[in-house]
């Protein structure tokens, strides 16, 4: 390129990392959410480092000269509002970062409920020495909901533990190297009839909003469990408390809900069988790093006019699977 191009940098809370290379070659303007319609005029690229931010669309009408946003975070439902996505900015996210944290998430948490880590807590705190029965996961079988990245790196995570793992989507495939098979998710209420384990690892978008509704929940078999690391919004909370409260469910492990912060009085935080953590799944020692990096090597490759990985597909609303 000619000039040094801009590069707007949404900071938030959390103090942004990494922007040392990119400084070498680009002016940054690091700015928090009240002046970032400042920070857009003239700018060419946007890093939304505050992944969360709601800012965005009240200063779109500064964006003029963007071409590229990049999102630190794998979820982008927040994010596409009708002005962006009919605009020709390219959107990627941080595709890649979190497959390895959330995998073993799931995987620890398929652990928690099989062998019944939250109950042996409660008797040690108090003070009781009580033995109980717990559950092989090799053999058993989990439907992931989700055949991207994220939900790719997790089957072969459970698939070496002896997990037999299937996948759901939006198209079926009868032939997968990674879920051996792939179903189509207008099936999903046949398909979980047997299912020990049903994952939602799936984005939210209007397609998948509500997909596990509540003939979904009540089609799922008493010893099942299901474990939402996607979206809140994916499945009818409802329709999951019935259940769980009626003891007709093994148990839930949930780190994403329809309103977060979970309200304080909601029935999911006291219920036994259910695992509730604060939507930490992606999370992990080395994550704030790693999406610095990735935004480093992003913008070299930007400025090189190479082709840039994890492009969002703004009317798909996530990054098609087997995308770089």
């Amino acid at each position: 390129m000619a000039e040094r191009p801009v590069v707007a940098v949404l900071e938030g809370s959390r103090p942004v990392r990494g922007l040392g290379r990119v400084a070498e070659l680009a002016e940054v303007r690091t700015v928090q959410a009240a002046e970032l319609h400042r920070a857009l005029d003239g700018a060419d690229v946007l890093y939304l480092w505050d992944y969360f931010s709601g800012a965005l669309p009240a200063a779109w009408h500064a964006a003029g000269s963007l071409r590229w946003l990049h999102v630190a975070a794998a979820g982008v439902d927040r994010l596409l509002f009708p002005e962006l996505v009919a605009s020709n900015v390219v959107v990627t996210n941080a595709h890649g970062i979190f497959d390895q944290p959330m995998a073993e998430y799931v995987l620890a948490g398929m652990l928690h409920a099989a062998k019944g880590f939250g109950p042996l807590r409660d008797r040690q705190n108090e003070g009781i020495w009580a033995w109980r029965e717990g559950r092989n996961i090799a053999g058993t079988r989990a439907l992931i909901v989700g055949t991207g990245s994220i939900g790719r790196h997790t089957a072969r995570l459970l698939r070496a533990v002896g997990v037999q793992v299937e996948g759901v989507g939006r198209t079926a495939r009868e032939h997968d190297a990674d879920f051996g098979r792939v179903h189509s998710s207008s099936a999903l209420k046949r398909l979980v009839g047997d299912v020990d384990w049903l994952v939602l690892l799936a984005p939210l978008t209007p397609a998948t909003e509500n997909l596990v509704h509540a003939g979904v929940i009540d089609a799922l078999p008493p010893t099942a469990v299901l474990v939402n690391a996607g979206r809140g919004r994916l499945l009818d909370e409802q329709a999951l408390v019935r259940r769980l409260t009626a003891g007709t469910l093994a148990g839930a492990v949930l780190d994403t809900f329809a309103v977060e912060p979970l309200p304080a009085a909601h029935p999911l935080w006291s219920l036994p069988s259910v695992l509730v953590t604060p939507h930490l799944a992606s999370n992990a020692d080395s994550w704030l790093d790693d999406l610095a990096a990735q935004f480093e090597r992003n913008f070299l490759l930007w400025i090189a006019g190479e082709q840039l990985p994890g492009v969002v597909d703004k009317d798909l609303g996530y990054v098609p699977s087997g995308t770089a």
